[in-house]
């Protein structure tokens, strides 16, 4: 079941919960409205109470849904729909699903993790999520999103279990992308935190990303002297021969095709990607003199 029709059903379900809840404190005759007149503050007083006590509902029946029909990814936008639905009195905040909305919620889930992982979130890592976000989704869409990581962010994630769950739904590209993304967050703030890191590393691992695919993209981002031979997954003793190899195995894995399913913006992102490990092969062809 994809993420746009999970949500669909959170929502439906606290929908209903919240038209049972409203149809439970409707009064059920004259006698009742009088009696809240005559009490005045200790009946007000009560509602506020029912109203509080309303606060923690929504939360678990949107987690539970989210959990029946989702897994831990479902659970976890399921609880952080439900915080936003309490947060709007009417309930008017509706999710419109699109066709990436799959991979929105796990670069959502996963975001969140990374971020946290230092134990502080940081103003330039919000400030990259809604900007992809914004570039992706539009400004409406990915307002709505960004207030869903703010939810998501106040919630314990289990990540071998949404990384789990994300490894046996996504194609292998996509991972890739969305590996890609996770290191871009981490290094919002021109830092690489090993907390971050380790989490990143983490999630590839039971995602089912391989070490040297999580190497190659790590190399993209902190460079060393050996850069360009970890993007090409090889070392500095491979053959002319090998490099070549490597290069185009790697080329026809990362090409932004792969991921053009995922939208335009998500392709040209790839396309950056694409240029790096170009770049990392142009390095090596340049200081072996290859032609």
């Amino acid at each position: 079941m994809n993420a746009t029709t999970i949500i669909v059903l959170i929502i439906i379900g606290l929908i209903v919960y919240a038209i049972y809840d409203m149809r439970k404190k409707k009064p059920e005759n004259g006698q009742a409205n009088e009696k809240q007149r005559q009490n005045g503050d200790q009946s007000g007083s009560q509602i506020g109470g029912k109203r509080r006590r309303k606060g923690g509902y929504g939360k678990w029946i949107g987690g539970g849904l989210g959990w029946a029909f989702g897994g831990p990814i479902g659970a976890i936008i399921g609880f952080s729909l439900g915080s936003m639905f309490e947060g709007v009195g009417s309930g008017q905040f509706a999710y419109k699903g699109t066709p990436r909305g799959d991979f929105a919620m796990s670069l959502l889930v996963l975001s969140a993790a990374v971020m946290k992982a230092d134990q502080k979130v940081l103003r330039s890592e919000l400030e990259y999520v809604k900007s992809f976000f914004y570039r992706q989704f539009g400004e409406t869409e990915g307002t709505r999103l960004i207030l869903m990581l703010k939810e998501i962010l106040a919630q314990n994630i289990n990540v071998p279990e949404v990384s789990q769950q994300i490894g046996q739904f996504m194609d292998d590209s996509s991972k890739l992308q969305l590996v890609h993304f996770l290191f871009g967050i981490a290094a919002a703030d021109g830092h690489y935190h090993p907390e971050e890191v380790a989490v990143i590393e983490q999630a590839c691992g039971y995602m089912g990303v391989s070490h040297a695919d999580y190497l190659s993209i790590h190399a993209m981002f902190v460079k060393d002297p050996h850069w360009a031979y970890d993007v090409l997954e090889i070392t500095k003793d491979a053959t002319d021969a090998e490099v070549k190899k490597s290069y185009r195995d790697l080329a026809k894995r990362h090409h932004p095709d792969k991921v053009a399913h995922l939208g335009e913006d998500i392709k040209k992102a790839a396309t950056e990607k694409f240029q790096k490990i170009n770049a990392a092969y142009e390095e090596i062809k340049k200081k072996r003199g290859i032609s």
